[in-house]
């Protein structure tokens, strides 16, 4: 097996499509690189109709946020496409860490916090999944298990802007059923002159760090360089940019919620006490059954390049060359506390309980629970991410209305994690834990509880033992009912993922009404694997508990923030081989976790852009054929006691889809027009249920109920979970329909209203299955032998499938108000916001009784900024707020799976000043706080209609953490 040791080293458009650019975003966040050369030749040519209107709005001369929300405005006017965009104010300026804080906040998008940062994003309620992700016009490999791109990844300092298109343009190969962002970097020839911008920031932490031994402090850094050479026919742009960011989460768990009924039955592996709650009022209280207190520190770095060569030696040819490369590394200390505490582990019982009403049901809001077990935890995680992505674009005109392009692309992307975990508790004893002596080692403790403040904060407890004291803490299971059977875990998760893509077109222009026709073909080869490689721990020497020795220990980690003490804490990077060793685990699950999957899409593609009086659009169509094929393993794992009998698998399918397009826009004069758009779109299935796998399972007790088998009875045993390599395409008919009103270069109002019809949703669904080439299992010959019976080849296997669909539709809000336009006192002072509003009906199940509400969908979704900018200064302050939603995140042994994130918000604030002249003309300072209510992260028990509820079907609450202000002090300077 690889990777034995766990050691600190190892576990430490395209150019010429218009870019429109949303005010929500740019006026906030982008401080990245939008030439204003390259802005006002998109914007040059003003739609019918307004040309003395479009003067009059180029006439005004704005700088910084007006600047960059004039630019979004004026490009967002211009775009044939429903889009949403954020722009750049000036080069290498944007305060965000990553661009998906920035694209957060734009109409119908909203992002799922992960450690306390954006990283995924939704567009008008549909999942991660549904969205295409390119850079430059070009599909971006993935670091996640499916298709959907971590944005944090990605350095807003490198980036000119992103264009979010919310309906299709035919040219987009790839486009995504909700959407497609489009990342974007400078082009160097639309710079007149050298310009050099840099930016230095320092940041750190509120309270400090969590954990002592990991620093809350950190900076990031950037430079951009542009130049032209040989007399304006060659440009070159490089950039740098250095993220050390430190972060750290305050986390709280509980595990679910019961009924003891203040009796249990006393048995020798469980002498409980036959009074386990008291007083007897409290008989049928609501009590938590577990719980976990986790302080976690976490040191994210990141470097990332970009290189931009362009070369017109005429006007006939332009060849531009992209190259990215971005490496992101993070290690995670995590320590603290967890135990059950429940009347029918190791003898628990409540006393003293305060029981108050909670929805109509009674609940233990306070007491004590004697004889708890607490599992201390000591885990080191670390991450890797190596992103690359390569592009040359080259355009020939052959006369002046005939054009050829050609681009050709390359992008992959490499995650390598590795997370460890191990257990701890007070007390030493010899012989070990085990069902045997399921008291050896463990110092049973009273920890008094307070849920008062349940949902809307830290719980409080109050423990009776030392949990810092090295000299009673020792390594070991601590785990109830004889324990987990190992002394911790280490798992190593690789993914990776490569793309290559050629995409050929041709243009022609036209005069009259059709005035432009665009032809080509882009082929796509996408490649991703899967493996994870899962160990268990157990201490050396036969798995005798052990105290840490002094050279390992670090300080202890408080765990203040929910009332416990301090906890053991040691440096598990140096220790683990000196206590641990290491033993594979081969199990069903381990197998499910590896697979290969490869696509070959060709996309045929033709769009045609006419231009009528006051109305203007384009109609495009797309014919993509589509090849996919997976490689696992049929996981045979039903005789007990022995291993797992992997057999390779292989299978795939071919589809093609035909989808056509509209954008139309038709322009009522004076600044008011309103946009139409139907189209066909589809998404491809997610990666992770594309996976040949197949695990087969047996009942062994078919002939078991009191009837019996007759001899030659056909029984049905077999049964089977695993992936589908044939799923087909999530497809959808589109419509939008918009309202804009442009007022002036910095004000402007849009509503927008959309509908997504589903023909079909992929869910979990129970289909028929051929277990022919399965071997029979034991107990399935001595059925044949005993009984008589014929055993049915053919059983059921629970898959992922395409099933019904449904719909999405929604409403979106959104403007942006220059308050010195209405009256020059308030000159420099504006708002920006957004509200969007999203409804299904899709059920992402196969029983219409109990519906699955489908993953991303927050059914209300705001943002808004305050802004003031003049004479230098500048002060901004935003709000961005999601209703709750289902979100999916990493889960028990690095699984993927689903939780209900209630409603989420974060508010962010920064001033700055900039000397407009002398000799510091340029030179940027800028405060800020990312943040500034130190919003929690909060989930519910259960999913949709699941988990412990109270008499009026309230929810309980699951998760609470809290990740503290983030605080930001920097310069930046242009030259």
């Amino acid at each position: 097996m690889r990777r034995p040791v766990l050691d600190r080293a190892v576990l430490n458009g395209r150019g010429a499509r218009t870019a429109t650019l949303c005010s929500t975003v740019s006026a906030m966040a982008i401080v990245a690189a939008l030439p204003a050369a390259a802005i006002a030749q998109e914007a040059a040519v003003p739609p019918p109709g307004d040309e003395e209107e479009a003067t009059e709005l180029e006439e005004i001369v704005v700088t910084g946020i007006r600047r960059g929300l004039a630019d979004s405005i004026s490009l967002k006017r211009n775009e044939t496409s429903i889009v949403e965009a954020v722009s750049a104010e000036d080069i290498g300026k944007l305060p965000d860490v990553s661009i998906a804080e920035s694209i957060a906040r734009l109409p119908g998008l909203a992002a799922q916090r992960v450690n306390g940062r954006a990283q995924v994003i939704s567009i008008r309620g549909l999942a991660p999944d549904f969205t295409t992700t390119l850079l430059n016009g070009r599909q971006q490999a993935s670091s996640g298990d499916n298709r959907a791109v971590e944005f944090d990844q990605y350095p807003s300092e490198l980036l000119s802007g992103v264009v979010i298109y919310k309906t299709p343009d035919a040219e987009l190969s790839g486009f995504g059923l909700s959407g497609t962002a489009d990342l974007r970097t400078v082009r160097p020839l639309t710079f007149s002159e050298r310009v050099i911008a840099v930016n230095a920031r320092t940041e750190f932490l509120e309270d400090g760090g969590l954990n002592d031994d990991v620093r809350s402090y950190g900076g990031r850094f950037s430079i951009s360089y542009i130049d032209q050479f040989l007399d304006g026919t060659v440009g070159l742009a490089l950039g740098y940019a250095h993220l050390d960011s430190p972060s750290q989460n305050r986390h709280f768990k509980a595990y679910g919620y019961e009924t003891f009924g203040g009796v249990c039955e006393p048995t020798p592996q469980n002498p409980c006490s036959p009074e386990s709650v008291t007083p007897d009022t409290a008989d049928n209280a609501l009590l938590m059954n577990g719980q976990e207190i986790f302080a976690t520190s976490r040191l994210n770095t990141r470097d990332a390049f970009i290189g931009i060569l362009e070369w017109r030696p005429n006007d006939r040819l332009s060849t531009v060359l992209d190259l990215y490369y971005s490496k992101f590394d993070q290690e995670e200390t995590m320590r603290g506390v967890q135990w059950f505490s429940n009347a029918w582990a190791d003898s628990g019982n409540f006393r003293g309980v305060n029981v108050v009403d909670r929805g109509g049901s009674p609940f233990g809001e306070s007491g004590t629970f004697n004889n708890a077990v607490p599992i201390i935890r000591n885990d080191y995680n670390t991450r890797e991410d190596e992103l690359f992505s390569a592009g040359l674009n080259t355009e020939y005109e052959l006369d002046d209305r005939t054009r050829l392009i050609a681009d050709l692309s390359y992008s992959s992307n490499e995650r390598r994690e590795a997370i460890a975990e191990t257990y701890s508790g007070h007390g030493l004893g010899v012989g070990g834990v085990g069902t045997t002596g399921a008291d050896i080692g463990r110092d049973r403790d009273s920890i008094d509880f307070d849920h008062s403040s349940a949902g809307d904060d830290f719980p409080f407890y109050s423990e009776g033992l030392d949990y810092a004291d090295a000299s009673q803490v020792s390594l070991g299971d601590r785990a109830p009912w004889g324990g987990w059977g190992h002394d911790g875990s280490i798992r190593f998760p690789d993914v990776e993922e490569s793309i290559y893509s050629v995409d050929l077109k041709g243009q022609r222009d036209f005069d009259g009404v059709l005035n432009r026709v665009t032809v080509g073909v882009n082929l796509a080869n996408r490649n991703k694997t899967k493996r994870v490689d899962d160990f268990d721990l157990f201490l050396l020497n036969g798995r005798q508990q052990i105290l840490v020795a002094p050279e390992y220990l670090v300080d202890p980690t408080s765990l203040d923030f929910a009332g416990f003490g301090d906890v053991l804490s040691y440096d598990l990077s140096r220790a683990l081989d000196v206590y641990w060793r290491q033993a594979p685990i081969l199990d069903a699950n381990f197998f499910d976790k590896n697979w290969d999957i490869e696509e070959e899409v060709v996309t045929y593609f033709g769009k045609a852009e006419f231009e009528w009086g006051r109305w203007r659009g384009n109609v495009g169509l797309q014919i993509v054929d589509q090849s996919q094929e997976s490689s696992g393993v049929v996981i045979n794992a039903l005789e007990p006691g022995t291993p797992v009998v992997p057999t390779a698998i292989t299978d795939g399918a071919d589809y093609t889809d035909v989808l056509p397009s509209l954008n139309l826009i038709y322009d009522l004069g004076g600044g008011h027009r309103v946009r139409f758009a139907a189209s066909k779109t589809m998404a491809r299935p997610r990666m992770d249920e594309m996976r040949a796998n197949v695990t087969p399972g047996f009942n062994g007790l078919v002939c078991s109920d009191s009837d019996g088998c007759s001899p030659g009875e056909v029984v049905n045993p077999w049964s089977a979970s695993g992936g589908n390599p044939q799923l087909e395409p999530w497809r959808a008919d589109a419509f939008d329909l918009a309202y804009e009103w442009y007022v002036d270069a910095t004000t402007y109002l849009s509503i927008a209203g959309f509908y997504k019809d589903l023909d079909t949703y992929i869910y979990t669904q129970t289909r028929e299955f051929d277990f022919s080439g399965i071997p029979l299992p034991v107990i399935g010959q001595n059925l044949v032998d005993e009984q008589g019976v014929v055993i049915d080849p053919i059983g059921s296997i629970s898959l992922p499938a395409n099933g019904n669909g449904g719909t999405v539709k929604g409403i979106e809000l959104s403007g942006a108000i220059d308050l010195g336009n209405l009256w020059e006192p308030l000159t420099g002072l504006g708002f920006i916001g957004s509200a969007s509003w999203t409804e299904s009906d899709l059920n992402a199940s196969a029983d219409e009784q109990a519906p699955v509400r489908i993953p991303g969908l927050s059914g209300f979704v705001y943002n808004a900024t305050a802004y003031y900018e003049r004479n230098g200064f500048q002060a901004r302050i935003s709000k961005r707020f999601r209703e709750a939603f289902k979100g999916e995140v990493v889960q028990l042994f690095t699984n993927r799976g689903f939780t209900e994130i209630l409603d989420d918000e974060q508010v962010d604030a920064q001033i700055g000043y900039t000397f407009q002249d002398g000799p510091a003309e340029g030179l940027g300072i800028l405060f800020q706080i990312n943040n500034l209510t130190n919003s929690p992260y909060r989930t519910r028990l259960g999913l949709d209609a699941g988990g412990t509820t109270t008499a009026d079907g309230a929810v309980l609450p699951e998760t609470y953490e809290e990740y503290g202000r983030q605080f930001l002090i920097g310069v930046n300077y242009r030259f």
